[in-house]
């Protein structure tokens, strides 16, 4: 599974009228870093920065003048995400300015069914909270010092580390697939448990024949009473 975690900074909070000036994402295969990433600052194009936004990103005006505007950003952003799961926290902020960009560019939006929300997911998980990114690292242990700022690169980076610890981290699920469904946006979003099937045709032994008997001729020299024995002795339907 190819997910690709994601965030954003704008210019301010309304999606109509504000634009974004910072995109980063990091891709996700089968929930590990694949070390692909994406990363810009974008030109707002006359969009002033409100000092709310600012005090939060700390990026100025005069950072983005030679940047790139969205329209010369956005094919490389659609080809990094396509085919992708997309994963934010707070998932409806991003998207809206997302998709936002994307209409003024006559793109199609990107369907809710591709998003996963990780503040949903959390604020079910410890619904006394606090689910904020830093409450979230601080909660997982993951080292987020070098936040002083948002920031979108890093703050995917560090998302990417929360999201897996909170859909059961990183060790094997014990026989179980977790699938992070998205119902749309009128929907819940929901974690559905799926037990992985036994394989139809079992892997052939590695163990040679003089292997089997050796070990054989060491569980009889441990005794009727020994666990290895009351093992070998059991129906095979048994042990299984």
């Amino acid at each position: 599974m190819r997910e690709i975690v994601f965030d954003t900074e704008t210019t301010g909070l309304d999606s109509r009228l504000d634009r974004i000036i910072e995109i980063g994402g990091i891709e996700l295969v089968n929930r590990f870093p694949t070390g692909r990433v994406f990363h810009h600052y974008i030109n707002p194009q006359g969009r002033e920065i409100h000092a709310d936004a600012q005090s939060v990103h700390g990026i100025g005006m005069d950072q983005l003048v030679d940047k790139p505007i969205f329209d010369v950003i956005a094919p490389e952003f659609l080809s990094f995400i396509d085919g992708a799961q997309l994963v934010a926290h707070n998932a409806g902020f991003d998207m809206g300015f997302v998709n936002a960009e994307l209409a003024r560019l006559g793109q199609p939006a990107v369907e809710p069914d591709r998003v996963v929300d990780t503040l949903a997911i959390a604020k079910r998980k410890h619904p006394m909270g606090p689910n904020s990114l830093d409450a979230l690292c601080r909660r997982y242990g993951i080292d987020n010092s070098r936040r002083t700022k948002h920031g979108a690169l890093l703050d995917s980076e560090l998302l990417a580390e929360v999201y897996i610890e909170l859909i059961g981290g990183k060790q094997a699920a014990l026989g179980l697939e977790i699938v992070v469904e998205d119902r749309g946006a009128g929907g819940s979003e929901a974690i559905r448990i799926v037990p992985v099937a036994q394989r139809p045709t079992p892997l052939p032994s590695r163990l040679s024949e003089a292997e089997r008997a050796a070990h054989a001729e060491l569980v009889k020299q441990l005794g009727e009473n020994a666990i290895w024995a009351r093992m070998m002795a059991a129906p095979e339907a048994e042990l299984q």
